[in-house]
């Protein structure tokens, strides 16, 4: 990890490019070489980047003005006493990889390693859990607006779709326009729920004693949240809140699980277990309860620049869950045709356990 961390690397990924200067445009490519960087990009950004760039560690990124990006690389490279140059290989297409190669191949070892930047990204310092935090904050309070809008507004209009629901909600997200969005939310009603990512249907409407999954989040100085709630819809008391009655009582029997669930891996989860070890605290409640077959995904993914970095606690993950690493907890279980429930919340790994953000 320190080779990765200190070595020379290119990048083409927008959060890759912030993450090392703090600015990033759409046609631009950073390099580092040794203690020097380089934000290569063309003339329509040159003077904003180097009104922008930023300081890592000590070094500030040199501001080179190019029409051919790739070319202006090389030439750096060619330069360099660089002897190893670290890229993602998901992230850099077979074209500009031949091309760096037969310019550099000879005397440059060029090195692929996939989720490179993510892999420098997966412990987050004091400043980045701040905004994660805070991101996290604005998101919850989204949700506790968007709540008193859909009470105040049921019985004025005649209908409220899926699809109604799940584009107003945007803007109580980005608060017309303050916030990026960190995904697409999704917005589902009752057995539509039982897709883990379903799409807003036109002809589905909100009902009293409905089930709601809402699962959304905003980027906060480019920082992600992430948040999901499953809650019953009753017109006078309606909160996304983690404590939910549903009047069936099958399905209230499936929120509990999903709930314990979610508790355990909360309370369980520690520094130096792998992420396979925490996905089973979550994974073994509803395998125990006889639902394991309807907990279809992950437990958890990290989050950041990125809706999904590293780690992923899900049941083929090796990674040691380290102090400062941040991932969400979401179990969920789905039942095709009757009812979906997923609930989320983002953690923090601090003095060895799981801290909710």
């Amino acid at each position: 990890m320190r080779e990765l961390e200190r070595g020379s690397h290119f990048t083409l990924d927008e959060n890759a490019m912030f993450f090392e200067c703090a600015y990033s445009c759409d046609n631009a490519l950073f390099l580092q070489l040794d203690d020097r960087s380089f934000f290569i990009t063309d003339s329509r950004y040159t003077q904003e980047a180097r009104e922008s760039v930023q300081p890592k560690n000590g070094v500030l990124a040199e501001v080179v003005e190019s029409s051919d990006l790739a070319q202006s690389a090389i030439d750096l490279i060619i330069k360099s006493s660089v002897k190893k140059l670290f890229f993602d290989p998901n992230q850099v297409n077979l074209q500009t990889y031949k091309r760096l190669d037969s310019a550099i191949g000879a005397k440059v070892s060029l090195e692929g390693v996939p989720s490179y930047h993510r892999k420098k990204r997966i412990i987050k310092n004091e400043h980045e859990i701040q905004l994660l935090k805070k991101s996290q904050a604005l998101n919850v309070e989204a949700f506790e607006n968007f709540a008193e809008y859909v009470k105040k507004i049921f019985d004025e209009k005649e209908s409220l779709s899926e699809r109604y629901l799940q584009h107003k909600v945007k803007d109580f997200l980005t608060k017309e326009g303050v916030y990026d969005l960190s995904f697409e939310p999704i917005l589902a009603l009752n057995a539509n729920a039982s897709k883990p990512h379903a799409l807003p249907s036109a002809k589905d409407f909100l009902k009293a004693e409905h089930s709601i999954l809402l699962d959304m989040g905003i980027k906060y100085e480019r920082y992600c949240s992430d948040r999901t709630r499953t809650a019953f819809f009753d017109p006078k008391d309606f909160v996304f809140k983690r404590e939910q009655s549903f009047k069936d009582k099958e399905r209230q029997k499936i929120y509990d699980i999903v709930k314990e669930a979610q508790e355990k891996a909360i309370s369980g989860i520690r520094a130096g277990m792998t992420g396979k070890e925490a996905d089973g605290l979550a994974r073994g409640v509803i395998s125990e309860y006889g639902y394991g077959q309807y907990f279809t995904h992950s437990t958890g993914h990290g989050i950041g620049l990125d809706i999904h970095e590293l780690p992923y606690i899900s049941s083929r993950s090796e990674t040691i869950l380290e102090e400062g690493m941040v991932f969400s907890v979401e179990p969920g279980i789905y039942i095709p045709g009757f009812f979906g429930v997923r609930i989320e919340d983002l953690v923090v790994i601090k003095n060895s356990r799981a801290e909710l953000l």
